[in-house]
């Protein structure tokens, strides 16, 4: 079983961490910019303190610096024994790495004729906004992605541990997958559906936007089972079965959609991993 709590305090710390850096960073430049906030390459948002007094930006900061942190810390405490090295710091930054990778496959698959179309990709939650146009800001992504991973990590061997019972090896993953996967799903869906309700047909593609207009929609209409997929995937490894096939074959479905990739490679890690044995015995928390 995987130690979520401790991952998910050690993630929030960090997003603390960082949002009080780039609070700290927009104090300081103030006059260099006009706005309440500025957003430097890959999701690094420079604020002021006085931006507090707009309640949307505080829900924008706390999603962005927060909200990645929970995200960071749950996939970390589920990948943590797979992930090489003994040391907290050192699992980090593989993690941050491994995600680096996610993010720009992801981020390439839902741009369109990059690099010659490549622009500014948001949405890319777990490691920040990306410029595939600019390779100093995809080099300050990919560091700033590595900081988090090693204070993760540090928080990880600092923060003291509990007793776990082994479980059935890749059910934390799916966990963490159908979780993020179900919130993926939720953000379009949640503006798709009315507009499917109130026009009365799916809504047609924008010229300028049409492959992700189309990502999107295949998000809601493949996500949902291969949601569903890696569901039944964890609900199998919770009475200790295989969820190897059911867990691939959702994870490729999500994979496919381009945005849900981070929950689909989950998901096909955790059914991979659930083919294995369990050993029925009590071990110590990780990193203990």
């Amino acid at each position: 079983m995987a130690d979520f709590d401790r991952g998910i305090k050690a993630g929030v710390v960090t997003g603390i961490v960082y949002m009080a850096v780039a609070g700290i960073l927009g104090t300081i430049h103030y006059d260099s910019f006009s706005f309440p906030y500025v957003v430097v390459g890959t999701g690094l948002t420079l604020f002021t303190w006085r931006s507090f007094a707009d309640p949307s930006l505080v829900i924008s900061l706390l999603i962005q610096y927060i909200g990645r942190g929970i995200v960071f810390g749950g996939v970390f405490a589920a990948l943590y024994s797979f992930l090489p090295g003994t040391a907290g710091i050192r699992k980090g930054v593989v993690l941050s790495a491994f995600l680096c990778v996610v993010a720009f496959v992801g981020a390439i698959y839902t741009t369109l004729g990059w690099p010659n179309g490549g622009t500014i990709i948001d949405g890319i939650y777990y490691i920040g906004t990306l410029d595939l146009s600019s390779l100093s800001l995809a080099l300050v992504g990919i560091i700033s992605a590595l900081v988090s991973g090693v204070l993760t990590g540090f928080l990880w061997d600092k923060f003291r541990g509990k007793e776990l019972t082994e479980e059935r090896k890749g059910r934390p993953v799916l966990l963490v997958s159908f979780i993020l996967g179900g919130v993926i799903w939720l953000l379009p869906a949640v503006v798709f559906v009315p507009q499917v309700i109130i026009n009365g047909g799916i809504p047609g593609l924008e010229p300028d936007s049409w492959w992700f207009d189309l990502l999107m929609m295949s998000v809601v209409f493949l996500g949902l089972p291969g949601w569903i997929l890696a569901l039944v995937a964890w609900r199998k490894t919770r009475r200790g079965e295989s969820g190897f096939k059911w867990g691939v074959a959702g994870g490729a479905v999500m994979a496919l959609t381009g945005i849900m990739l981070l929950p689909g490679v989950l998901a096909i890690i955790g059914g991979v991993l659930s083919g294995r044995k369990v050993a029925n015995k009590p071990v110590a928390a990780f990193g203990q």
